[in-house]
């Protein structure tokens, strides 16, 4: 396993703390918290695939904004997609875990260039949901 590479330019692409696997194609990653704790502002510049292996409960919010608005309410198996296009990266926002046990999610970013040139809604398998409170 490899750590999280050090701060570039802007805000942190890391979107996990640890780092599983990479090759040309894709980028695996973990983020585990635990209750409370919070991942820092980051943001996607690829196309991305978020995957709960176990049941979680987070909230995040969005640079700018003062709530935590958005919800992710994880059953084990939740899978998440999210397009981020290729405009340009999507808005850095960050994520922490609301919930009684600690967390781990994976996050595979996809590094080939995305068909999309705009960032579009999340997708998801419905084991779970994802919403916008507020």
């Amino acid at each position: 396993m490899t750590t999280v590479p050090p701060k570039e330019a802007g805000w942190p692409p890391a979107p996990g703390d640890t780092l599983l696997f990479e090759n040309a194609r894709v980028r695996v990653w973990s983020m585990t918290l635990e209750p409370g704790e919070m991942f820092d502002f980051h943001q996607h510049h690829h196309d991305h695939v978020v995957i709960w292996p176990e049941a979680g409960v987070s909230q995040g919010q969005e640079l700018g904004d003062e709530r935590w608005g958005i919800v992710q309410d994880a059953e084990p198996g939740f899978v998440l997609y999210k397009t981020a296009g290729t405009a340009e990266p999507m808005r850095p926002h960050r994520i922490r875990n609301v919930g009684d046990n600690a967390t781990t999610h994976l996050i595979v970013e996809l590094l080939e260039r995305s068909p999309d040139e705009g960032e579009l809604p999340w997708v998801h398998n419905r084991r779970g949901s994802l919403r916008r409170d507020g």
